[in-house]
């Protein structure tokens, strides 16, 4: 273990032999922090953290830090991260709430830019970036492969769905169907994500199903129940990307405003749910 002489590791941490902590940094006692990690100078791991590995943790950044909450009091949550994810500068992402389910989560392969701001009870899954000062709310899930640029603001219970393209300075207050491209203030769909679809490596077959799906619930005058038995007419539900997005809009019409999490918080959602047109709202 290399380990500057002014950084501050509390005894009770797990570290393993390998992990490289720079100068005036601090390793909380609850800690526990994986192999080939680095933890650059003058950041912050606390709190109840697992960090996997190979992990970097760059200047200024504070991981685990406690959710800023009011109606956090102190209980005891956690914050555990996947392998091989990169904090730039000044990230600070933090741990969970009791009431939001006691855990942040972040999985692997995943590049947060300087100055992103993770809050209490995010889940967001794996090779997602998020670019410079992007900041999110509360209990938002961010599905795998997601990208959001800079200066992104995402409002809590939030869902990005899988592959989804979030501009920059958009404002998100509802949520962000997998497999599309949203832009503006509030933000709205402007199409699919074609370029990271083909860098998924997903079939051809599958992207001209969502180009079908897409017109159905985008660019036609039908409502979203419409729309969505359209697609199933069409017969490519039997693909799992298209079954993918037919349950995000099941899931996300259980929540107010189109975010499904937000029912989440309580055993119904209030009755608030409604059905909107298929028009990029």
């Amino acid at each position: 273990m290399k380990i500057h002489p002014t950084a501050i590791v509390e005894p009770t941490a797990e570290i393993a032999d390998d992990v490289e902590i720079g100068p005036y940094s601090y390793i909380g006692p609850l800690v526990k922090i994986g192999p080939a990690c680095r933890v650059l100078s003058h950041a912050v791991v606390d709190g109840k953290t697992v960090i996997g590995a190979e992990c970097a943790i760059h200047q200024g950044a504070v991981i685990g830090g406690p959710p800023q909450d009011l109606k956090h009091d102190g209980e005891p949550t956690e914050l555990v991260v996947g392998d091989r994810n990169t904090f730039r500068e000044f990230v600070t992402v933090n741990t969970g709430t009791v009431h939001g389910g006691g855990r942040t989560t972040i999985g692997s392969d995943c590049m947060l830019m300087a100055y992103v701001h993770v809050a209490h009870d995010c889940v967001l899954g794996d090779n997602i970036v998020i670019a410079n000062a992007t900041g999110l709310g509360g209990h938002i899930l961010i599905e795998s492969g997601a990208r959001l640029s800079g200066l992104v603001a995402i409002h809590h219970f939030a869902t990005v769905g899988a592959l989804a393209f979030i501009s920059g300075c958009a404002k998100v207050v509802r949520d962000v169907p997998p497999y599309m491209v949203v832009d503006g203030n509030p933000a709205k769909i402007r199409g699919l994500n074609l370029e990271g679809l083909r860098r998924s490596g997903m079939t051809r077959e599958s992207i001209d199903a969502l180009k079908e799906a897409y017109r159905f619930l985008y660019r036609s005058s039908l409502n979203r129940r419409q729309a969505l038995e359209e697609i199933e007419r069409m017969g490519a539900m039997s693909l799992p990307e298209i079954q993918k997005l037919a349950k995000f809009f099941h899931d996300s019409a259980l929540g107010k405003r189109g975010r499904g999490r937000e029912a989440l918080r309580h055993d119904s959602s209030g009755g608030d749910a409604e059905e909107e047109t298929a028009n990029g709202d």
